[in-house]
């Protein structure tokens, strides 16, 4: 008989979260309107140690605001990775904005600081550190290429859920940052968003973006004093992030049991790396990931092959974003057009049982035997 398939991921949901999604859905009208919405900005900040948060319905509405709200537009660059997901991307483009995509880390698999700054011109205006798959960007360097060169340095932590950079969590560190609570997220709203920062000119300027462009301090009903943006989100949304942000030590700490058990069942076959593990760094372990050596031979293709016969999701790295039609190739990024092509992101949701676990290291190690 086939075996049950194993997902890449899905979220971890418990009755607290189906109480306060009810009582959303029952009595979060009126008045009481965004109670579960306020009670979840304000609790997200403190969780983080910042001093503002505004929640929002995606990441990427997030982003989109905050790089507004800096006052990016035409004719300015904006430095990232050129390994991404296009939503980090997708925002500077509409605010008429170039991406300059620049290579990665290797070691990291995030943005390289050194072609971070060699990429700095008179037009740019901010480098996009994301933190992928849970791993840390290099944000001491980064904040000080930012303030030797005056752009500003943004933390794109959309994976990065608890992961902590030299005592300071994810996002705490840049101009702002940004998260994701997508269904595939450590913790979930089933789509949304967090905008976060200590800088409290910016945050009410993407308050009032984030509000049709009505300022909070405006009278007048109907009323805006700029041009703004649609992204709030519901209050229903809210009260699940309420019920899972009770839960987030744990949600995080079993992600880093999962990332764990597979580095430790993996770690004897040459030519096998999984996430790096970081000096003064807790990384947020949202996307465990296998990245095979090129002598191995193991492409993508075998990969998803191998998975699909074993009856298990699999799910690849991120393309280079200048291989993506809309963009510029530029495959001098050799990290980031390379790394894709033999690495591969394991299952990691959170109810996995220890036989899930290992039908997944018995699929890799007859991969690479």
């Amino acid at each position: 008989m086939t075996e049950t398939r194993i997902a890449y991921t899905k979220p971890s949901i418990e009755d607290t979260e189906v109480s306060y999604a009810t009582d959303a859905a029952r009595n979060g009208w009126g008045a009481q309107c965004y109670s579960y919405l306020h009670r979840f900005e304000t609790e997200f900040a403190a969780y983080l140690g910042v001093k503002h948060a505004i929640a929002t319905s995606s990441c990427t509405g997030a982003m989109h605001m905050g790089l507004a709200g800096l006052g990016i537009g035409t004719g300015d660059e904006v430095i990232l990775a050129d390994t991404n997901w296009i939503a980090t991307v997708s925002p500077v483009v509409h605010l008429g904005a170039r991406p300059v995509f620049v290579d990665i880390d290797p070691r990291s698999w995030c943005i390289d600081p050194v072609r971070a700054e060699a990429a700095i011109t008179p037009r740019t205006k901010a480098i996009i550190a994301t933190h992928l798959y849970g791993n840390l960007a290099d944000m001491d360097t980064l904040r000080a290429i930012a303030e030797r060169h005056g752009v500003a340095v943004i933390e794109d932590a959309a994976e990065a859920l608890g992961a902590v950079y030299h005592g300071q969590k994810a996002a705490s560190m840049g101009h702002f940052g940004t998260f994701s609570f997508h269904g595939t997220k450590t913790l979930t709203t089933g789509e949304g968003g967090m905008f976060v920062t200590n800088d409290t000119s910016l945050f009410e300027t993407v308050s009032t973006l984030s509000n049709h462009g009505r300022a909070a301090s405006q009278s007048k009903q109907f009323w805006a004093d700029m041009v703004g943006f649609k992204y709030k989100m519901s209050n229903i949304q809210a009260a699940l992030g309420c019920a899972q942000l009770e839960r987030i030590n744990d949600l995080v700490s079993r992600k880093r049991d999962i990332l764990d058990t597979y580095r430790t069942a993996l770690c004897d076959i040459p030519g096998v790396t999984t996430n790096p593990v970081q000096e003064n760094c807790d990384g947020g372990a949202w996307m465990p990931t296998i990245v095979f050596d090129t002598g191995l031979g193991i492409t993508r293709t075998h990969f998803q092959n191998a998975f699909a016969a074993a009856n298990i999701d699999a799910r690849v790295f991120f393309y280079p974003l200048s291989a993506q039609p809309m963009f510029e190739d530029a495959r001098h990024n050799t990290h980031a057009w390379s790394i894709p092509e033999r690495a591969f992101n394991l299952p990691s949701y959170h109810d996995m049982s220890a036989n899930d676990l290992a039908r997944v290291i018995e699929v890799v190690r007859k991969l690479c035997a």
